[in-house]
């Protein structure tokens, strides 16, 4: 990872951080739903995936327990966090709400 994970959520926009294994079935169930919610949302947001088996030391600086766990970040600071599944619908009134 070439800009540091301090650079990529200290932004204005929400960013989205979607800790997942390539190995967790809900996490497969979860990428399009991202994509989805990247296609409508646009510009208000960025989705970044983190593997947890790659980036260990950020997913336990983060107390990700299990995948996936989504954080929605707010200029650096976490502003919510969710573990499992959620719809599209659901994702974009979180994002919505902390724009």
């Amino acid at each position: 990872m070439k800009s540091s994970f301090k650079d990529i959520i200290n932004k204005d926009k929400p960013v989205l951080v979607d800790f997942f294994a390539s190995w967790c079935g809900p996490c497969q169930t979860l990428a399009p739903i991202l994509k989805e919610t990247k296609n409508e949302l646009g510009e208000d947001v960025n989705i970044v995936k983190i593997d947890v088996d790659k980036n260990q030391p950020l997913a336990t600086n983060f107390q990700v327990r299990g995948v996936p766990t989504l954080i929605l970040f707010k200029e650096g600071q976490p502003v919510w966090r969710h573990s499992g599944l959620l719809s599209k619908r659901e994702l974009i009134e979180v994002i919505n709400s902390h724009q």
